[in-house]
C-alpha cells in the first residue's frame, strides 16, 4: 500500500535573494544541493530531478552532478509507440533551466559552478506548486511509520488521525494533511491490462471524518468489478481531483484511460482536461 502526503509550502518569495542558488554557492553534500534546488524549485513552481553525475572510478566517490528541470530534454523515440493504443503524452520542452555543482577536493564541499534561471515553458500555478512530483517526497521515518501502521491493522481513519497528531495534533490536521491516494501492486496490473475504460466517483462524506472517498473502477475479461485505485480526498475542488489524478497517473506510467466516465460535479470536469488532456469523459448515471 502506497500513500502520497501534502504538506503546505511557503511559495512567496522573501525580499531577500538567500533562497535563490548562486555560482560560488557551497554544499555539505550532493543532497544538501538537491534539497535546496528542490525547495527553490517549490518557491518557484517547477519540478526537479537529478541527471548527469559523474563518479571516481577507484573511490566511487561522486564528483560532480547536474540538477534540472523536469521538463528538460525530450523524451527519447519508443518503438513501442507506434503499437500502443494510447501513447504517453509529451511532457518535455528542453528545457535548460539547471544547476550544476562540483566537488572541491580542498574542502570536501560541493560548489556551484553553473546555474542557468530561466524556463521555456509556463510554471504552475501557487495552489498545484506541492503538487509538482519533486515536492510530494515523504521521509524514510514516515514511510516507515506507514507501513507499519498498514502492517498493525491500523484503519484508514485512524492513520489518517496519527498523522494528523504527529504533524502537530488536531489542531493542525486540516492545515497538514490534505489528500492520501493508495493503489497495490494488483491494483496496478489490472490497470495496464483493463484500464482504458474507467469510472471514477466519490462517496458524499460517508465516513467517519466526513471526507469523500474517490475510488476508480473498472471490469476484466470476466465483466467482474475490479478497483484499479482509492483516495480519501480533503474536499472536491478542481486542485484536489488534478492532484489525485496526477498521482493516479504517476504510478501507472503516465497511461491515461481512453474513456473516464464520472458523475456531474464541476470540479472532476475541470481537472480531467488539465491532467488527461486526451482522455474523453463521459457522464455515468
Amino acid at each position: 500500500m502506497g500513500f502520497q502526503l501534502h504538506f503546505d509550502i511557503d511559495t512567496e518569495p522573501e525580499n531577500d535573494c538567500e533562497w535563490k542558488p548562486k555560482q560560488g554557492m557551497t554544499f555539505e553534500s550532493e543532497q544538501c544541493a538537491y534539497d535546496f534546488y528542490n525547495t527553490y524549485g517549490g518557491r518557484m513552481r517547477f519540478s526537479i530531478r537529478r541527471d548527469y553525475c559523474r563518479k571516481d572510478k577507484f573511490t566511487n566517490q561522486l564528483i560532480c552532478r547536474l540538477l534540472v528541470c523536469n521538463k528538460e530534454g525530450f523524451r527519447k523515440v519508443d518503438k513501442r509507440d507506434p503499437l500502443s493504443k494510447n501513447p504517453r503524452a509529451e511532457t518535455r520542452t528542453g528545457c535548460e533551466a539547471r544547476l550544476y555543482i562540483k566537488l572541491d577536493e580542498g574542502t570536501g564541499k560541493f560548489v556551484v559552478t553553473d546555474f542557468k534561471e530561466k524556463h521555456n515553458h509556463d510554471l504552475v500555478s501557487p495552489k498545484c506548486a506541492h503538487m509538482l512530483s519533486s515536492q510530494r517526497k515523504i521521509s524514510t521515518t514516515q514511510a516507515m511509520q506507514l507501513d507499519l501502521a498498514a502492517q498493525s491493522g491500523l484503519r484508514l481513519g485512524q492513520s489518517f488521525e496519527l498523522m494528523g497528531r504527529e504533524a502537530g495534533g488536531r489542531q493542525y490536521n486540516e492545515e497538514q494533511i490534505t489528500n492520501m491516494f493508495w493503489a497495490d501492486a494488483q491494483m496496478i496490473m489490472d490497470y495496464a491490462q483493463f484500464g482504458d475504460v474507467v469510472t471514477f466517483d466519490t462517496t458524499d462524506k460517508l465516513n467517519k471524518e466526513h471526507r469523500p472517498f474517490a475510488s476508480f473502477v473498472g471490469f476484466n475479461h470476466h465483466r467482474e468489478t475490479i478497483i484499479f485505485g482509492a483516495a480519501l480526498l480533503y474536499d472536491e475542488t478542481d486542485e484536489s481531483f488534478v492532484w489525485l489524478f496526477e498521482n493516479f497517473l504517476e504510478v501507472r506510467s503516465r497511461k491515461a484511460p481512453k474513456t473516464l466516465f464520472i458523475d456531474q460535479d464541476a470540479g472532476m470536469a475541470k481537472a480531467i482536461p488539465i491532467v488527461m488532456p486526451d482522455t474523453s469523459h463521459q457522464l455515468c448515471t
